[in-house]
């Protein structure tokens, strides 16, 4: 600044050095940010290949406006500026640092989480640590997120001398107008303290088979004050996170995926059980969804015109439990109508005219 005014440059060539030399803080900002980024890359020889790419992915961006701005805040100091035209740069830099700054930190928050699910792997069959991880980096992701929209905000707005004196005078008479505002959002602040719950005890997680309200389904997504399940017929049932730590629910996943599922037939209380229950073996058996650890077929109940017989069988998911139910319960109805039909539940009447015949 001292050189310009010394060199006594025309008004028009100041204002082209200041150009060039906003354009050469850019270029070097650029040419920073490149070399950084390729050492960073270099560095994370640990990490796989998709991994990298994916940190790189999502901060590239930001940090390439970052570096920029940075760059140019330096140069701006010693650019001749009027008084307005320095104020409008301090105004923009206040607004501009917190908002990059708050870029990077969801970059960084999304990319932590997309490492999170590319390492827990949910199509395996024994899943239950992986779906616990994405469970958990999901649910603190999102929490993460609305943390940083916040801090950007608050910070974006007490760079404003006006705003920031504005706020000071709110929050000495917010008091009732607090009380006021927590009344009403009540049930969403609610939801949101269930939400931060349900990250550490995890009633839930993602992909768990759970019945809500009689309706049966896995678990798709978890918000923060909502959760989504995805049903057997492909609809979609939202609830609130609130009522899983509430409300009693059904979690077939809650420690292994592996279930044991029952089938029920009514037959003549005459019918040969023994037969009944080879049969039920033969089907269990020969079934390729049974998982060869458990199965047998007992008597359960009697009623007036049939009894009640129950065959257990294992199965290593909820989804290929309900397929081997329907199976066996097939096999043995075929063999009962094709073999065994005196075992078909019948209506027996005495007639009082032959009660002797």
């Amino acid at each position: 600044m001292t050189l310009i005014h010394s060199l006594r440059l025309p008004p028009d060539w100041a204002w082209l050095q200041s150009v060039m030399a906003v354009s050469v803080a850019v270029l070097i900002a650029l040419v920073a940010h490149a070399l950084v980024v390729r050492l960073v890359v270099r560095a994370g020889t640990r990490l796989r290949r998709e991994a990298r790419a994916l940190v790189v992915a999502q901060v590239r961006r930001p940090l390439q406006w970052l570096f920029v701005a940075i760059a140019v805040s330096f140069v701006a100091r010693a650019l001749p500026m009027d008084r307005d035209l320095r104020d409008l740069w301090e105004r923009l830099l206040g607004f501009g640092f917190p908002a990059l700054m708050g870029w990077t930190a969801a970059g960084l928050l999304e990319a932590a989480q997309r490492l999170v699910e590319l390492r827990a792997d949910i199509s395996v069959e024994d899943n239950l640590a992986a779906r616990r991880k994405r469970t958990r980096a999901t649910i603190l992701g999102r929490i993460g997120s609305f943390a940083i929209a916040f801090v950007t905000i608050c910070l974006m707005l007490l760079s404003v001398p006006g705003i920031r004196s504005i706020g000071v005078t709110l929050m000495a008479s917010a008091g009732i107008a607090g009380l006021v505002v927590g009344a009403a959002a009540q049930p969403a602040l609610k939801n949101l303290i269930a939400g931060v719950q349900m990250a550490f005890t995890e009633p839930i997680r993602l992909d768990d088979v759970v019945i809500v309200g009689g309706e049966w389904g896995r678990i798709e997504e978890i918000r923060l004050t909502f959760v989504v399940i995805k049903l057997w017929d492909e609809r979609r049932l939202v609830v609130p996170v609130s009522k899983f730590l509430e409300e009693s629910f059904q979690n077939w996943t809650r420690e292994t995926s592996q279930l044991l599922g029952s089938v029920f037939w009514y037959v003549d209380p005459g019918a040969d059980v023994a037969r009944i229950r080879a049969a039920v073996g033969r089907a269990v058996e020969a079934s390729d969804l049974w998982d060869k650890r458990f199965w047998n077929c007992q008597v359960t109940d009697v009623k007036p015109d049939a009894i009640e017989i129950r065959g257990l069988m294992t199965a290593r998911n909820a989804s290929v439990a309900f397929d081997l139910r329907c199976e066996v319960r097939e096999a043995v109805l075929d063999h009962i109508r094709r073999e065994m039909p005196e075992a078909m539940p019948r209506t027996r009447v005495e007639l009082p005219g032959r009660a002797g015949g």
